[in-house]
């Protein structure tokens, strides 16, 4: 009899045991009673149920099962210290938390003709990877961070084999793209803080889809009957000068003070959208940009500094004419620096970056029309430079002052008369796609923001940039190669073959608007040539969203 209730209570304490570890922890910590479909784990209430009753048949006495459950509780404390439950712990706060990104690859051929016929032809092979969380806080904050595989604020694309040595690594790199504060109050306003998305409607002929601004915008929004009125206003840091002051032989000037105010960026942007019916609707705005802080350099100030965007936009490359000491038409002096104060500049023999005289009107707009699958958009963009006038006169005296400057044989070509008619840009363009699909100027399966299993996107447009219109450093670097002075047409095609991963091709050609200037521009891709007489890209993408 001893022996059967030893091995009885042996039992028992192993059903305990196997009760207390076979229970499942919630992700709050709390346990749960349900069975995982290989071992399922008896009912607390069924044990106790047996206990009782197996102390009133005698088996056992009230103390032995007491001692019996006192040991399975030990057991159950040592094994969870023993093998502690690994937990991703997140701040009470966090209401939402989402991973978003992409990984893309490309095939891409480049090639830009100069006004001799010499040609520059690139063939590369690339890949992307952008990584991010973004969410909601509790109190209606949020919150938004990305890591891109590129320091190119208009390009997160690597090369393939562009590393130093074969399959290398150094040229990829892991750069923080947006890391973002927001505090929204229901749908009427957004505030924004930090490296944020682009805030403003606007188009790639304006805004490389690429760039996200940096500082601060506040958006608004009223909607009265079939009217959503919009309105955003963005302050954005240009570019940061440290230290902005400093005095005399403390600075980089020896005995000469310095001054370094930082560059802004003011937007002022308001707009309507409007739906007529439930298929028609339409959407414009009107936005003008500003910037303060601008101070070009002189001799003794050192005013501003490298990339000198401060000093004034020339936008024309190195000829200085047959016979001279750069004769050949089409060579933008890529990699020579001009020290001329006042129309200084890093990498070019004439500015490229200048935002000087700029006080710019763009007017995005759109018309939607929803057919039964289908989603057509007819999508335009205009600007106009109100200081475009002063920003030619400028340039034609900073390249006259250039071939001026230039040292023995000495320029054999003469400058240009001021082209004060170039200071507009406009695009004109047409869309038709898969109708469960979210659009927009730089929306879309074209450029990997939204997709849905065989869904597919048409797109096309002609756009044309005078040479004064609009800022050089924040072009599409890929369609028209981030130069101003061209226009021409893109089209471009995207498919869905599931819900994550898109297919796209792009084809785009563009030629020079005015033969008398240069294009003005600073990309990186091919630097090496201004004036460009004509230019293609073809482009074939693989994307993965995530």
């Amino acid at each position: 009899m001893v022996q059967m209730k030893e091995l009885f209570l042996g039992g028992l304490l192993m059903g305990l045991a196997g009760l207390v570890t076979t229970q499942g922890w919630c992700a709050d910590g709390s346990t749960t009673n349900s069975p995982s479909p290989a071992a399922a784990a008896p009912n607390p209430a069924t044990v106790d149920v047996l206990m009782d009753l197996f102390v009133k048949k005698g088996f056992v006495s009230q103390d032995e099962v007491d001692q019996v459950k006192a040991e399975a509780d030990a057991y159950q404390t040592n094994a969870t210290s023993q093998s502690p439950l690994s937990q991703w712990k997140i701040s009470d706060g966090v209401k939402q938390m989402e991973l978003f990104g992409d990984i893309r690859v490309r095939y891409e051929d480049r090639y830009v003709n100069d006004p001799t016929g010499g040609r520059v032809d690139m063939q590369r092979e690339r890949y992307s990877l952008r990584l991010g969380l973004r969410g909601t806080f509790l109190e209606d904050f949020y919150y938004g961070m990305r890591l891109e595989t590129s320091s190119n604020p208009r390009s997160s694309w690597v090369t393939m084999g562009g590393s130093s040595g074969p399959y290398g690594k150094s040229a990829a790199g892991i750069d923080v793209g947006q890391a973002y504060l927001g505090w929204k109050q229901g749908n009427w306003l957004d505030i924004t803080l930090g490296k944020m998305p682009n805030p403003l409607y606007t188009t790639p002929m304006v805004w490389s889809g690429s760039i996200d601004p940096e500082g601060a915008a506040e958006q608004l929004k009223y909607s009265v009957g079939q009217a959503d009125f919009f309105a955003t206003f963005a302050q954005f840091v240009y570019e940061d000068f440290n230290p902005n002051n400093s005095s005399s032989g403390l600075g980089g000037l020896g005995s000469f003070n310095q001054s370094n105010p930082d560059i802004y960026q003011l937007a002022w942007e308001g707009g309507l959208a409007y739906h007529f019916t439930e298929q028609l609707s339409a959407k414009a705005a009107a936005t003008i940009y500003q910037y303060f802080g601008i101070q070009p350099s002189t001799a003794t100030s050192g005013s501003s500094s490298a990339p000198y965007y401060s000093d004034g936009y020339v936008g024309e490359g190195a000829y200085t004419g047959p016979g001279s000491a750069y004769p050949v038409n089409g060579w933008s002096g890529y990699g020579l620096n001009n020290n001329t104060p006042g129309y200084q500049s890093q990498g070019y023999a004439n500015n490229q970056v200048g935002i000087n005289k700029l006080l710019v009107l763009e007017i995005p707009a759109e018309l939607d029309y929803n057919f039964s699958n289908l989603k057509a958009r007819l999508f335009g963009d205009f600007a106009y430079n109100f200081e475009g006038n002063q920003r030619a006169d400028a340039a034609s005296t900073g390249y006259a002052t250039y071939l001026a400057n230039q040292l023995p044989p000495g320029a054999t070509i003469s400058g240009f008369a001021p082209q004060t008619s170039q200071v507009k840009a406009y695009q004109i363009g047409f869309g038709l796609g898969s109708s469960n699909v979210v659009y927009g100027p730089m929306q879309g399966l074209i450029y990997g923001t939204s997709s849905a299993k065989k869904a597919w996107e048409f797109r096309t447009y002609w756009q044309h940039i005078e040479q004064y219109s609009l800022d050089p450093n924040l072009l599409d670097t890929d369609i028209f190669n981030g130069l101003e002075n061209m226009q021409g047409i893109c089209a471009a095609f995207a498919y869905g073959f599931s819900a994550n991963v898109i297919g796209s091709v792009r084809y785009a050609y563009a030629s020079r608007i005015d033969n008398t200037l240069g294009t003005g521009g600073s990309s990186q891709d091919i630097p090496q040539v201004n004036p460009v007489n004509s230019y293609s890209i073809f482009q074939l993408d693989m994307t993965l969203r995530f």
